[in-house]
């Protein structure tokens, strides 16, 4: 026996009438690659999206064809989220930090037909064209007098000359829920990168999952700013919970630096940001030199790797602002997990709180998660056992774009490639990605914890622990810092702030400083690049 309940699919394009409909004046800010500030409302993007989808129309692009963009967080890049996937086309978001050569092969790799590129990444563009023939059309986002005449490119158009002339009304098509609506790759740490492709119904299901109270907690009261790039998972859904909320969007554009994201979110008044660690360093950093403080900002989302607790602990001790620890991953559209408090826990002391503020957070719904052993066995939620994270749910990856790397699927789960905890209430801690665990001595020891000790002194402004050989223990952890400018700390001092703070077992043999620590493209430490430049370094044994 059925239901009798209407019918009616979960599209983008329901997203984006809806945002019309009811959230009209609801305003977006962008600050611009030309460095100046946009302001309209979604009364005024409705339109332009609009025009996007009848501009691929008249490109003839067919039903489930790609367009890509290499842009940062901005207005004529929204217009493109909801154009190009309420058209019936797929929205392929390309990370334009990766080397151009990594660039060409996802483009060629997706099939994209349109390339759709904010004015930055023109150097890229022109060095990529040639190698990338499926592409029919390059759109720079730009005005139309801004487009140089002597690129090299054929079929070169700029976004406001392209979408200028086109209708402002469009019927958007009743599509499969189910059909592709965007295409992200994996960060590709190991071999090339992987396409993830969701759904309208995936997407729009992760936005109502993610903007829940127990998860970001989004609605028309506030003033959002995702410093998290569009590039990157969608800026974990946010341009879509913005349609659906109706709160207010403030994109920052290229400007990432401490002072730049400050003063955004001063002007604006921004009530919640999202981003991961490394842009916080940098903005609390600033702040600290200027002695500055936040009038509005009441929460910050963290995420796309472990938030040192020292971050959170700054962020709300000395700012007032409430820190939301999250977990996901690009297979993830990515949201997993969100850290907020129960009510039994508001009774607890500061430092009680912070150690589960620590923690990567409870399951939203439509996430399911377990653990497991290395033979499969499915490890107790008790805070202790740890073991593989896998995960399965609506909004999670089933099979790679065009069948890259196999089934990823074991018994119907993701395996994560993270190491984690889980507590009785459903906490989840990761300890460590799979290929960065350290084993000494047959032990697990966690470098997540090893780093976030290392920050929480005074002169360090970033901390790797990695994995180095050793004759006698298998692998012994080694300290990689960078110290904060202007400021000293020894070897042994940095050994000796360990004491109490973990097992002698556990503590770094030796520490390294040097001037950087190599950042992926995502803005993660990457160890195995890391490994390889301190390849000839050999540990103390005595």
């Amino acid at each position: 026996m059925l239901g009798l309940m209407q019918n009616q699919p979960l599209l983008i394009s329901s997203l984006i009438d809806f945002a019309d409909r009811f959230h009209s004046d609801t305003e977006i800010v962008s600050r611009r690659v030309e460095g100046d500030i946009h302001r309209y409302t979604f009364k005024e993007c409705v339109p332009r999206a609009r025009q996007v989808a009848n501009a691929l129309d008249k490109a003839n692009l067919g039903v489930g064809s790609r367009v890509g963009t290499l842009a940062w967080n901005g207005y004529r890049h929204l217009e493109l989220y909801f154009g190009v996937s309420g058209s019936g086309r797929v929205l392929h978001t390309i990370n334009p930090r990766l080397i151009p050569e990594q660039v060409a092969w996802i483009i060629n790799h997706a099939g994209d037909e349109v390339l759709c590129f904010d004015m930055t990444f023109l150097p890229i563009i022109k060095a990529i064209a040639s190698h990338c023939p499926g592409v029919k059309l390059w759109v720079a986002m730009c005005d139309a007098d801004a487009l140089p005449n002597d690129t090299g490119i054929n079929q070169l158009v700029s976004y406001e000359a392209w979408i200028g002339s086109e209708r402002s009304e469009y019927p958007w098509p009743m599509l499969d829920e189910q059909a592709a609506a965007c295409l992200c790759y994996t960060s590709g740490t190991t071999g090339n990168p992987k396409g993830v492709l969701y759904s309208h119904r995936s997407t729009l299901l992760h936005a109502y999952g993610a903007c829940l109270p127990d998860s970001l907690n989004m609605s028309a009261r506030d003033t959002v700013l995702p410093v998290v790039p569009m590039f990157h998972v969608n800026a974990w859904g946010i341009p879509y919970i913005s349609a659906l909320t109706g709160c207010k969007l403030v994109f920052p554009g290229a400007a990432l630096d401490g002072k730049s994201v400050y003063d955004l979110i001063e002007a604006e008044k921004v009530t919640l940001a999202a981003g991961v660690p490394t842009v916080w360093q940098m903005l609390l950093g600033h702040m600290e030199q200027n002695n500055l403080r936040f009038s509005e900002l009441k929460r910050t989302v963290i995420g796309g790797s472990a938030c040192p607790p020292a971050m959170i602990r700054a962020f709300k001790e000395t700012y007032g602002v409430t820190v939301l620890h999250a977990w996901g991953m690009t297979e993830m559209s990515p949201l997993g997990t969100v850290c907020t408090l129960k009510k039994r826990h508001e009774s607890l002391s500061a430092d009680e709180q912070l150690a589960i503020n620590c923690k990567q957070g409870r399951p939203v719904f439509g996430v399911d998660m377990k653990i497991v052993d290395e033979e499969g066995n499915t490890l107790p939620h008790d805070g202790k056992a740890q073991g593989e994270l896998l995960v399965k749910g609506p909004w999670i990856v089933q099979t790679y774009f065009r069948g890259e790397g196999g089934d990823p699927l074991v018994d119907g789960w993701f395996p994560t490639g993270d190491v984690a905890t889980i507590d009785p209430e459903g906490y989840l801690q990761i300890t460590d990605r799979s290929k960065d665990v350290i084993k000494s001595g047959g032990e697990w020891i966690s470098s997540i914890e090893v780093e976030n000790i290392a920050m929480a002194h005074a002169a360090v402004a970033m901390a790797a622990c990695i994995a180095m050989p050793h004759p006698k223990w298998d692998e012994r952890p080694l300290l990689v810092v960078v110290k904060k400018p202007g400021a000293e700390v020894t070897r042994d001092a940095l050994l000796a702030f360990f004491e109490g703070k973990i097992s002698k077992w556990q503590v770094p043999d030796d520490v390294v400083f040097v001037d950087a620590i190599p950042l992926g493209a995502t803005g993660k430490m990457q160890k195995m690049k890391l490994r390889e430049e301190l390849s000839d370094y050999k540990l103390p044994t005595a």
